[in-house]
């Protein structure tokens, strides 16, 4: 652990997908900045070689709107809020969306790969359980590897790069898998008492809350209303008190009950503004909003946009 560089200690606001792009843009002005207009549907993903776009140039100390893995072939520093920690040789780092990081190159090779993802890409086929893998790394976001490791990581990133210059239709899917896969390497490597396990009655409450959850979508007529809405709602289902709920619902995910509500009510927001014309107080009375006017406080505050800009 080394001693915090205070020069990079200014923590602006998050670091959109754009931003990121642009800035790789500053040193490979050739680079074609894919289109993101598809981000809050159905999110990002994308693979790169490290080699082509890490510098000695510290990367700005903030926040992330996207989670972020990378090889790391090479040294540097990894600077947090309360520490710095140092990498030497090669290690595999996960960063995520709630801390801000910066990464400090102190060797001239930065050789590997990384990758990065929106939220919504790793739940787009809403397999809710599939978060726990990654908040199960959190408190281990830089892990050393061996040589076979390494291969192993390094022929994973490899088949991503393939799939994304590829046609496979269902190449998106496949991308998740990779993650996914490279998730579970991570889990592999770490001591097994570093890796927080939940109880099975926290996994089979989850499972029920999710299951529950996603067997009120989707919404196929303007009749069809929701009729569990709340924690409360599903604690009440389910018969177990709300604060037991909520506990199971986090130990396993890393969110909260009303944020996987919340999460998945905005997804079929999205579907219904897009593929049906019912207008915006029909939508919002499916979605259990008595009034449209508090549906588009929830929308907005979930896409940062009124229904009605969004359907435009």
């Amino acid at each position: 652990m080394l001693t915090k560089n205070p020069e990079l200690y200014t923590v602006s606001k998050s670091e959109s997908l754009e931003d990121f792009y642009n800035r790789l843009k500053i040193n490979r002005p050739e680079m074609v900045i894919p289109s993101l207009n598809m981000v809050n549907d159905m999110g990002h993903f994308n693979v790169f070689k490290r080699s082509t776009h890490c510098t000695l140039t510290p990367s700005p100390y903030n926040r992330r709107d996207f989670y972020k893995i990378s090889l790391i072939i090479g040294s540097g520093i990894l600077h947090y809020p309360d520490k710095s920690i140092e990498v030497n040789g090669r290690a595999l780092l996960f960063t995520n969306p709630n801390i801000p990081y910066a990464w400090e190159g102190t060797s001239d090779k930065q050789a590997g790969y990384f990758c990065l993802f929106t939220d919504n890409f790793i739940h787009n086929r809403n397999e809710s359980l599939r978060e726990s893998l990654l908040y199960r790394i959190n408190d281990n976001p830089i892990i050393e590897i061996n040589d076979e490791q390494e291969d192993c990581l390094n022929a994973l990133f490899c088949k991503m790069m393939q799939e994304m210059d590829g046609e496979y239709v269902h190449k998106y899917d496949l991308l998740r898998n990779y993650v996914q896969l490279i998730a579970h390497e991570a889990l592999k490597i770490l001591p097994s008492e570093n890796i927080s396990k939940p109880s099975n009655a926290a996994v089979r409450l989850t499972s029920l809350f999710i299951e529950l959850l996603e067997r009120q979508f989707p919404i196929g007529s303007t009749d069809h209303t929701l009729e569990l809405k709340t924690a409360h709602d599903f604690a009440g289902r389910l018969s177990v008190h709300v604060n037991h709920l909520n506990h199971a619902v986090k130990e396993v995910t890393g969110k909260t009950t009303s944020e996987h509500i919340s999460k998945r009510v905005a997804t079929e927001a999205i579907a219904l503004l897009k593929h049906t014309e019912w207008n915006i107080a029909q939508i919002a009375y499916c979605l259990g909003f008595e009034y449209p006017a508090n549906f588009n406080i929830f929308f907005k505050r979930q896409m940062q946009c009124t229904p009605k800009f969004f359907r435009k």
